[in-house]
């Protein structure tokens, strides 16, 4: 068993929670820009994160300068792109996964032009990449909106906004299709199915259907933009390569009783349905009586047969963290972002999250042998409340996790299955997207700044930095 030589090794980030520079370079606002840090003991069982409501959003509009909104600051990457780059390097990065800010680009996304500050800086980034060798790994929107088509639009469940999607997205590979060579249309987008304002920048009670049908209904008009980029990366790119991603929750049967098989099942056919419309080409008999039985109801984009069978996905992409647990019968317990029993046989991590390094090699048998596409790992990494002592953090629970999973992938690939690279997610101290926090931490290097912008954001080397240095260098050998 061994790592292919061009193996992409990398690390990932997103724009919205790294990179900062909110109000700079001509950048509009997008919806996250709008989550708040709530402190955890004003948290009630009634209060969601990311969601925001119409109603909490008027309130946060009126009052900007009262609320922490850690998304703006990120991790100042806008400012400290070429030191971190050159931290990348260190690490010997094949490949960094980051995504571009839609609003950067197109403030409120209904301009006819695109900002062209915001362009020349990500030129300079991937100019910056490319010194090193490092290959960009771009996401082109990674859950962010610009908060005009929110209000203009009530977001992603208007078919108005597939065109503008379209817009902005041909407007990145007209101008980078020289530098960048993998892309990624949406950033798990079937995490719509958990959140209307985090993937789709939907307000619900605006909506003009039931929560299930907006959702749908959402997720078809990403199915179509997607579609439609591929089309014409296809024509004017063809050295580029389009991917499609989800977050991957491997399904086990609570026992081996029939009934949790067959929840099992379904729940797993829920999971993939978007690789089946993204890179088969149609939505599956069982999602269509998945819509029936819940009485969603969808309008169609004409002609969006054809769009779809005719402009399928290159590459699949995925983020794994964990594994669910299925029961017919008792009722889940409410994790993070999922319902899941609890695995008796695994480890779970302080935030709740259990360690299932053999799913992910599951996961990637399945993928593999159900679509036959090439696959990246873009996400996939430990969530903790850090340590920093001695200018440092000893995260050796980063490192064991890692390398269980690292290991996993490697069985994958003596069982036949096609990876392109792994990118462990937030490589550096970003803002996490569960709870707008600083405080909960995935990265080898770490940002000296706190949930509420204090600190230097001067970058330290944490040990995980170091070993995973080394197992870049010996190409996934030394995990030592």
């Amino acid at each position: 068993m061994s790592f292919p030589k061009d193996f992409l090794w990398g690390g990932a980030t997103s724009s919205a929670q790294y990179e900062g520079g909110f109000n700079e370079g001509g950048r509009g606002k997008s919806q996250l820009d709008y989550i708040n840090l709530i402190p955890k003991e004003e948290l009630d069982e009634h209060t969601k994160i990311p969601e925001v409501t119409y109603e909490r959003y008027q309130k946060l509009i009126r009052n900007e300068d009262q609320f922490n909104f850690p998304n703006r600051r990120g991790s100042d990457f806008y400012h400290r792109y070429k030191e971190d780059i050159a931290l990348f390097a260190e690490m010997g990065f094949k490949t960094f996964r980051m995504s571009i800010s839609w609003s950067r680009i197109y403030p409120t996304g209904l301009e006819e032009l695109p900002n062209e500050e915001g362009l020349k800086f990500y030129h300079n980034v991937f100019q910056e990449l490319h010194k090193y060798g490092i290959e960009p790994l771009v996401t082109m929107t990674h859950y962010e909106i610009p908060i005009a088509l929110t209000n203009k639009y009530n977001g992603w469940e208007s078919p108005e906004v597939i065109a503008l999607y379209v817009k902005y997205t041909k407007t990145l590979l007209d101008e980078f299709k020289d530098e960048v060579k993998y892309w990624i249309t949406f950033n798990e987008i079937n995490m719509m199915l958990m959140s209307f304002w985090n993937d789709g920048g939907i307000f619900e009670a605006k909506a003009k259907k039931d929560a299930l049908s907006t959702k749908h209904q959402a997720l078809h008009h990403q199915f179509i933009a997607t579609a439609l980029t591929v089309k014409y990366a296809h024509e004017v790119a063809p050295n580029c390569m389009i991917g499609g991603m989800i977050n991957r929750i491997e399904c086990y049967p609570f026992t081996c009783k029939p009934e949790d098989v067959l929840d099992t099942m379904i729940e797993d056919q829920l999971n993939l349905y978007f690789f089946d419309v993204m890179a088969r080409g149609k939505y599956p008999k069982t999602i269509l009586k998945y819509f029936k039985e819940h009485n969603i109801q969808i309008d169609y984009v004409d002609g969006y047969e054809d769009i779809l069978k005719n402009n399928t996905i290159d590459f699949l992409a995925f983020s794994y963290y964990l594994s669910n647990v299925v029961s017919s019968e008792q009722t889940a317990e409410q994790g993070t972002f999922v319902k899941s029993l609890r695995n008796p046989y695994l480890k779970f991590s302080e935030y709740g999250w259990s360690i299932d390094p053999i799913g992910l090699r599951i996961s990637l048998n399945k993928l593999y042998d159900r679509y036959q596409l090439p696959i990246f790992i873009v996400e996939n990494g430990l969530g903790a409340r850090d340590k920093f002592e001695d200018n440092t953090v000893h995260d050796n629970y980063r490192i064991e996790y890692l390398r269980s999973h690292i290991r996993a992938i490697e069985e994958a690939l003596d069982d036949g299955v096609d990876i392109l690279g792994y990118t462990p997610w937030g490589c550096i101290d970003i803002v996490s997207a569960g709870g707008a926090e600083m405080s909960k931490r995935y990265g080898f290097i770490y940002v000296d700044a706190d949930d509420f912008g204090n600190g230097t954001y001067n970058r330290y080397k944490k040990d995980s930095f170091y070993w995973y240095k080394k197992v870049i260098a010996s190409n996934g050998e030394d995990l030592d």
